[in-house]
């Protein structure tokens, strides 16, 4: 298991720590059951707190699984590689949604994020652990073939115009991963359960009892566990992304895994983390991307502009700024 999966585990278990070590209300509850599986390349854990039925996670892990098949850069077989190795222009049903959402905030962020970026961010390797700066001419060849601009869908079928364009989702794979979970528990019957894909937490009604979920958010480049802040929430969704989550330094430079459109190198914005909550999980996941991009003045014009969606960002400094409403969340 990679570097990277051992500290999410650990940024998981102390979220896990977090949400049970507080009751409801003093009143006794059911245990919960959870299942936790490595998959999307990170750690997904599955916690129901008012249903005792197994086959709920084992479903869960199921649609994972799926949907991996599915949004995968890495995996020969699924639709997104198929699409960039133009052997289909056919896909899923899911597929085609979630590339039409990627479509959606890449103009929402007039590019600033962009789903095209896959022929950039296949030259980097921020998960082995031995990452290099790839060749400057191979990032200058692939630049010019990033354009959201040049995807289109209809219905399930996407055309590019630029035959050399590469899809790369995993900037909002694991959100829209994470609702679909929601919607299926549910479905089922479930009120009270948390979702968690790596960082990627979706409450689903709060705890039992009526007490909100307590989530940690991690400090910036301190051990894993290590909190700096801790958020009180119930029915929505926390994203963090950040310059410490995937990262290597070569002659005395951190890279790291957010990558700039704009030049095909890591993002340099003043940033080193941003949490977003919001009741979607596919929302505050391209969002967080976007914000950490954007850098601080405008990612709180833009946070702000929108209804029923908050954020905090982690200058590089370690100091925070919160947008409109969002230090309610915070757990006192």
């Amino acid at each position: 298991m990679s570097k990277t999966a051992l500290r999410i585990i650990c940024l998981i278990i102390s979220i896990l720590i977090i949400g049970c070590s507080w009751g409801c209300s003093g009143k006794k509850q059911s245990d919960p059951i959870s299942a936790t599986a490595v998959l999307l390349d990170t750690v997904v854990t599955v916690t129901i707190y008012d249903s005792d039925d197994e086959t709920l996670l084992s479903g869960c892990m199921d649609l994972v699984r799926e949907y991996e098949q599915l949004f995968s850069r890495t995996i020969e077989t699924s639709d997104v590689s198929r699409l960039n190795s133009r052997a289909t222009d056919t896909v899923d049903p899911r597929t085609a949604e979630l590339i039409e959402q990627g479509l959606y905030y890449a103009g929402l962020s007039s590019g600033r994020f962009d789903i095209t970026i896959g022929g950039i961010s296949c030259l980097w390797d921020f998960s082995s652990g031995s990452g290099s700066v790839p060749d400057p001419d191979l990032i200058s060849d692939a630049l010019p073939h990033v354009d959201y601009r040049t995807v289109s869908v209809e219905g399930t079928t996407v055309t590019f115009a630029d035959p050399l364009t590469r899809l790369d989702l995993g900037a909002i794979a694991k959100g829209y991963i994470a609702d679909r979970l929601k919607d299926y528990l549910t479905r089922s019957g479930v009120e009270s359960a948390l979702i968690n894909l790596g960082g990627n937490t979706l409450c689903i009604g709060g705890k039992p009892g009526g007490d909100a979920f307590r989530i940690g958010v991690q400090y910036p480049f301190q051990p894993s566990g290590d909190l700096i802040t801790v958020l009180e929430v119930s029915g929505l969704s926390i994203v963090s992304s950040g310059s410490y989550e995937r990262y290597f330094v070569e002659n005395g430079i951190s890279y790291h895994h957010i990558l700039d459109p704009s030049t095909g190198y890591s993002v340099r914005s003043g940033l080193c983390g941003v949490t977003i909550i919001c009741a979607s999980s596919v929302q505050a996941d391209a969002l967080s991307t976007i914000c950490f991009i954007l850098g601080e003045e405008e990612a709180l014009r833009l946070i702000n502009s929108l209804d029923d969606v908050w954020c905090i960002l982690i200058r590089d400094d370690m100091s925070m700024v919160y947008s409109d409403g969002a230090e309610a969340f915070v757990a006192k």
